[in-house]
């Protein structure tokens, strides 16, 4: 715990002190967010504030974990390959979306079909590189009540497949208002880091504190109003490489409990479009995803954002408590 807990505050450092010039040289470089025309009126200000804001702190996040893995046993090292390595790919594929979505832009970034291809390609390789032998050789999971861990073989592999697909689009529609995605991936980080901590995966608890540290570094620049965006950058690489944290810990069964806020979020927009489809035209939520449905009920960017928090604090600490044995 002591070398998590100064890992953190390195990537804390670390994170602040290169994102005032990363995020100068995003203004400088054009690399700035084009607002939907879809948007709500609130948010047509955001148009022109640098995104890609994610590198800030992918960067350090990988650049630490690597240095630190070299100290370890090679046992150690090679375990934080997967969630580095999905981080690294998630965060590519997302800012090559930004890029092709920022002002002055023709298209509105990859198509929805590319983007569930090329994340969902990664998120196989991941889920076999986690149940093969030969890496990882994960097939089990702790169910909440039960003191002994469940396998089930080579099924881990659709269901992290399915996990890792739906954490990174989960995240990746929340990151809707300024602070709300990197607060609630931070707290998901810090509860399953505690995780780690009661299992005795150190490797996994330094590296889930260092992902928590760099960004709450990070909310420095993108509190309301943000300086930056941390646009698909940052949010697909946080939902997919959480999905791989928990499935390396065999606590994925807790996902939906620690990251509730992001379940909110995706099942509203579901229900939204099956109840619109199958009511000819009717919406149950005044708008999706669910945040956008508490601003159109009067809550500010911020009341919904800190609220969204504090919810995700709770559920946090709840996914704590199940995992207790």
């Amino acid at each position: 715990m002591p070398t998590a807990l100064a890992m953190a505050a390195a990537a804390f450092l670390l994170t602040l002190g290169l994102g005032y010039p990363a995020v100068g040289y995003l203004r400088r470089a054009g690399v700035a967010k084009q607002v939907s025309a879809n948007e709500l009126p609130s948010h047509f200000s955001k148009t022109g504030t640098p995104t890609m804001g994610g590198l800030l702190f992918v960067g350090p996040i990988i650049a630490l974990t690597l240095v630190l893995a070299l100290t370890w046993s090679r046992e150690s090292g090679r375990s934080l390959l997967l969630p580095l390595g999905t981080m690294f790919f998630s965060a590519a594929l997302g800012a090559y979306d930004d890029r092709l979505s920022l002002v002055g832009s023709r298209g509105g970034g990859l198509t929805a079909r590319s983007k569930f291809g090329l994340l969902g390609g990664a998120a196989l390789l991941a889920s076999l590189a986690l149940w093969s032998p030969a890496m990882l050789g994960v097939d089990y999971l702790f169910v909440p009540g039960l003191v002994e861990r469940v396998s089930i073989g080579w099924l881990i592999v659709p269901l992290a497949w399915l996990a890792i697909v739906g954490a990174a689009h989960a995240v990746n529609l929340t990151d809707g208002l300024d602070g709300l995605a990197g607060h609630t991936a931070a707290v998901a980080f810090v509860a399953y880091g505690v995780i780690a901590f009661l299992q005795g995966q150190v490797y996994l608890v330094t590296f889930c504190f260092t992902v928590a540290g760099a960004l709450l570094a990070f909310l420095w620049f993108n509190a309301y109003p943000a300086q930056v965006i941390m646009g698909d950058t940052g949010a697909l690489a946080l939902g997919a490489t959480l999905a791989v944290v928990a499935l390396m810990l065999g606590q994925v069964l807790l996902l939906p409990i620690v990251g509730f806020v992001y379940v909110a979020v995706t099942l509203s927009v579901i229900i939204q479009v099956g109840y619109f489809r199958l009511s000819s035209g009717k919406r149950l939520f005044r708008r999706a995803p669910l945040h956008r449905h508490f601003e159109l009920m009067g809550w500010s960017q911020m009341q919904v954002a800190q609220r969204f928090w504090l919810v995700s604090m709770i559920t946090g600490l709840l996914g704590v408590a199940l995992a207790l044995k």
